[in-house]
């Protein structure tokens, strides 16, 4: 049962909402799994899922969801990043959750990442060293 499993302390793994200009001088914005441990991450499964109200001004709220994208990768080396899913301009008004579980040998690991409602804006962004691009990094 999932209560029985013991899920310690989530370290060194990072979600970044980066932006990338592309050969016609566009944005394209991307998410990425940042590895910062030590050791390998293996059987990596990332979830995505945005969720909100498409517009808070209308007298009647219209929730909005997105579908539920599923990712997995066999592994993600140690001080390596690996490319979720490319992500939508369009969305960043909705809460945006990437839940991830993997192993570290033999140990299960698990944690959300939510990036709330409007927190990926020009204002928000920092370089992202690992990445050598722009972005929101959710730690």
């Amino acid at each position: 049962m999932k209560k029985d499993i013991q899920f310690p302390l989530v370290e060194g793994v990072k979600i970044a909402i980066a932006r990338k200009i592309n050969a016609i001088n566009q944005p394209e914005w991307q998410v990425f799994l940042i590895n910062r441990n030590r050791q390998t991450l293996t059987n990596v499964f990332v979830t995505s899922k945005g969720y909100g109200v498409k517009d808070e001004i209308q007298k009647d709220e219209v929730h909005q969801k997105t579908s539920t994208l599923r990712h997995f990768f066999a592994e993600v080396p140690s001080g390596s990043h690996h490319l979720i899913e490319p992500i939508d301009p369009h969305l960043f008004h909705l809460t945006n959750e990437f839940w991830v579980s993997y192993y570290i040998g033999s140990q299960l690991y698990d944690k959300k990442f939510i990036f709330v409602p409007d927190s990926i804006t020009e204002a928000n962004l920092i370089p992202i060293q690992a990445l050598g691009l722009e972005g929101v990094l959710h730690e």
